[in-house]
């Protein structure tokens, strides 16, 4: 299995003038959610210590890309993606954006105008299912085929071309994800697995990601960009352990989580 060197920093929204964050809500989701100040810091920090541009994930399928290369990807699709994506064609930094397709238009999320703009900025658009289920790897075969494909075409009418990119919601990723996206005609999928190296499943370029939170801060973000180990490492042991435990816990897992979450 050929590996390539490339990664993803995952984000999701970020607040927008008014202090108040789009997309997906609750204990959870809020957690991954950074405020637009917070955000331009990230940037500033990445800018200053890595010195190379995100990549392209077109240019990493056909190998044309870094090597390392790492990638700005934001999940959900949230409202404040067009301050996203502003920030970044500032820099001229390209984005890849997304966006579940069951929830375009509805509040809290973008709209088809917004998409459309997001693509004119040079961002590129994807895939993150149709429904955004919980557990998406314990779908059968059928099931997950259908909300890949159906997200693809929802977003491939709104901008006018083929969407080849998508992530995998809720972080439930198995080789049967990959298998069924690259049937649906998804040429590189994002996980959330911490791993700075891809490989290929059914011709589908599988990246890992570094997920970002309300608290981490630009100084890690900016070492996550870099690839450097003291940060990615400790996300690694992190990701495997909540791994078995949701194998162990398998439904009761989102849950016994959300539970914990609202407590603290």
């Amino acid at each position: 299995m050929t590996k390539i060197l490339a990664y993803g920093l995952m984000y999701h929204d970020v607040a927008d003038p008014d202090g108040q964050a789009g997309g997906r809500s609750g204990a959870g989701p809020d957690r991954y959610k950074v405020t637009s100040e917070t955000f331009v810091e990230h940037l500033d920090q990445i800018e200053a210590t890595v010195g190379v541009p995100p990549a392209v994930a077109d240019d990493l399928v056909d190998g044309r890309g870094p090597s390392p290369a790492w990638v700005l990807t934001f999940d959900d699709g949230g409202a404040g993606a067009l301050q996203i994506g502003e920030e970044l064609r500032r820099r001229g930094w390209p984005g890849h954006f997304f966006i579940t397709g069951g929830v375009i238009g509805t509040p809290e999320f973008v709209d088809e105008p917004a998409i459309r703009e997001l693509d004119r900025m040079g961002h590129i658009v994807g895939s993150h299912s149709m429904t955004h289920p919980e557990r998406m790897a314990s779908l059968p075969a059928s099931d997950l085929l259908r909300e890949w494909s159906e997200s693809v075409a929802v977003l491939a009418g709104i901008v006018g071309k083929d969407v080849r990119t998508a992530s995998v919601p809720g972080g439930y990723y198995r080789r049967n994800v990959a298998v069924a996206a690259a049937r649906a005609g998804i040429t590189t999928l994002f996980t959330s697995e911490p791993v700075r190296s891809a490989h290929r499943v059914d011709g589908c370029l599988v990246v890992g990601r570094y997920s970002m939170r309300r608290d981490t801060t630009a100084g890690e973000v900016a070492k996550a960009a870099a690839g450097e180990a003291t940060c990615w490492l400790p996300a690694y042991a992190a990701w495997n352990a909540r791994k078995l435990a949701k194998r162990l816990a398998g439904k009761r897992y989102e849950s016994f989580r959300r539970t914990l979450l609202t407590r603290s």
